[in-house]
């Protein structure tokens, strides 16, 4: 049986390396090398998509990967990729790497300057446990298993231009559709989330900003569970507490999420920070909110320039969604797509304050009326976006169970409106 093994080497001259070895390689069967992080877990997400066996047994880090680094970049993978066994390659092959490599979830560790007798035993020793590791999963069996949750950035284009509204109401339509779902408030000087959904909070997600192997345990006794059953993960009171949240931190905690939830929406803000910035590189989906002037579409294409300048984002991995959006304006979502060069969602959201202001107000958006057609619109992105389990079929009376903004979803969905 051949081992597929995926290199991921960001170095040009470590790259033909490292591939003629693996080449030669009893029953191995190299595939196309990746050269950084972001390209790594996109491929194993795509092959995670289609089934678990398309997954590689093995893959080779090479320390020189990035932009995230390669002891980061393993946890991840073990995180999100559990049955694909991960060798990192390094000159620096000391007791205290290799500790923290299998602290990371490596399963082996080959030194530089490489021989073919040390990584063919490597190899062969990963292969094996992912073997393992697969045949107690049930190959065959769920097409996404390892892959873990669905994660969803909601980022402004500016302040005030509906990024947190829209990441409440998105978490609120999964949930009600019946998918675990958790919402974090990753703008974390000035997040609104707790004021929006009434929420008192001792923990945030500072508490766990410096805790290294997040365990279930802890993740549950940090988050908040709200009356809607959201799990709500909230920025801290103190704002200038927001710096103790690193990129390194925000990484394990929106892995640790992915891991346990179904969903995750996390709200970034309009201000880019190291955390913001983990966390839209690592989302499935990230989602930039405009409304259609030209100072926030201008915001919008600031905005998608500076991720692509920073490696954070491709335009064309961006979803902009139009908010406040009016037949009678001017900008309409075409233009925004050329203006900014990414997607637009085909669901826009109407200009139609005064449905949202008592609600907002009272800190109670998530009983917003059914009617609301701001509501639908956002529920209506929801399904869109995939985040929103399809209604069971059967119950008495031909509903689903749901509230009663789940009825004026469907309604949306149907047509019916």
């Amino acid at each position: 049986m051949s081992t597929r093994i995926l290199p991921a080497v960001g170095d040009a001259d470590a790259v033909r390396s490292l591939t003629t070895l693996i080449g030669q390689l009893p029953d191995a069967e190299p595939l196309a090398p990746v050269t950084d992080s972001t390209q790594l877990v996109d491929t194993l997400s795509r092959l995670a998509a289609e089934s678990l066996d398309e997954l590689p047994e093995v893959v080779v880090v090479h320390e020189r990967i990035g932009p995230v680094p390669a002891l980061e970049l393993i946890r991840e993978v073990a995180l999100r990729f559990p049955a694909v066994g991960v060798v990192l390659v390094t000159s620096d092959a000391s007791p205290g790497l290799f500790q923290a490599a299998m602290d990371h979830g490596a399963r082996g560790l080959a030194a530089l300057p490489l021989s073919y007798e040390e990584l063919a035993s490597r190899v062969q020793a990963v292969a094996q446990w992912s073997a393992g590791v697969r045949r107690h999963l049930g190959a065959g069996g769920d097409p996404v298993p390892g892959a873990g949750g669905t994660v969803v950035t909601v980022s402004g284009a500016k302040g005030g231009v509906g990024a947190t509204l829209t990441a409440v109401q998105l978490a609120l339509a999964a949930q009600t559709s019946g998918r675990a779902t958790a919402l974090v408030d990753m703008d974390l000087q000035t997040g609104d989330i707790a004021s929006y959904l009434d929420v008192q909070f001792r923990r945030s997600v500072v508490d766990l900003a410096a805790i290294n192997d997040i365990s279930p345990r802890v993740l549950a006794d940090a988050v908040f569970r709200h009356e809607s059953g959201l799990a709500l993960l909230l920025a801290p009171a103190e704002g200038e507490r927001g710096e103790e949240v690193t990129d390194r931190a925000a990484r394990h905690i929106v892995a640790a999420l992915r891991s346990r939830y179904e969903v995750v929406v996390v709200d970034c803000g309009a201000q880019l920070g190291g955390a913001g910035a983990a966390a839209v590189e690592t989302a499935d989906r990230a989602l930039l909110v405009t409304t259609p002037d030209v100072i926030a579409v201008r915001g919008a294409k600031r905005t998608v320039r500076m991720w692509d300048r920073l490696q954070i984002r491709k335009a064309e991995e961006t979803t902009v969604v139009v908010n406040r959006h009016t037949r009678s304006t001017e900008i309409q979502p075409p233009l925004i797509a050329r203006i900014t060069g990414t997607a637009v969602a085909a669901t826009t959201v109407p200009a139609h304050f005064k449905e949202l202001q008592g609600v907002v107000d009272a800190g109670r958006v998530h009983e917003l009326e059914a009617k609301s057609t701001v509501k639908q619109a956002m529920w209506a992105l929801a399904g869109e976006l995939g985040l929103v389990r399809a209604p069971q079929t059967g119950h008495k009376g031909g509903r689903p169970r749901g509230d009663r903004g789940a009825a004026g979803f469907r309604r949306r969905r149907d047509g019916t409106g």
